[in-house]
């Protein structure tokens, strides 16, 4: 009896075996990793200073960006909405922004994983003019994730 059941079992390891397939390992473009695309939230809520922002990843890839006065409510009618933003890495650490650009201006939300104080704000709003000159720049910390 015991002779038949290993017999069954090695038969259905083998058969299991033949019916597998391998799984190809997910593209990557040599700059973000698996964990770093795991780590990049389809909808984010910041709040910085002055704005309350709102960061969309699209079906298409790209990011939307919605902006409101950091007193509105988020249920209000966006003061700003800038469509097909860019995720660009920045190293190897996890680090990144999302850039957008909007009638000359350059709009990046930067995304702080690793830096040199444990008290710097997990994010970041840049806003420059087209000739990289810096206008805005304020921290910003997540309301909803």
């Amino acid at each position: 009896m015991i002779k038949h059941i290993l017999l069954g079992t090695c038969c259905l390891a083998q058969f299991s075996f033949v019916h597998a397939k391998e799984v190809p390992a997910p593209k990557t473009d040599g700059f973000i990793t698996s964990s770093t695309l795991q780590q990049v939230p389809k909808t984010v809520i910041i709040k910085t200073k002055k704005f309350k922002i709102r960061i969309d990843k699209q079906p298409n890839g790209k990011y939307l960006y919605q902006s409101w006065n950091a007193n509105a409510k988020i249920t209000a009618k966006p003061s700003m909405i800038i469509s097909d933003g860019e995720l660009i890495p920045d190293g190897t650490g996890g680090n990144y922004y999302i850039n957008f650009n909007n009638e000359g201006h350059s709009y990046q939300i930067w995304r702080n994983y690793l830096t040199d104080s444990p008290k710097k704000a997990p994010y970041t709003l840049v806003v420059n003019y087209a000739d990289d000159r810096e206008i805005v720049r304020q921290d910003g910390y997540v309301v909803k994730n």
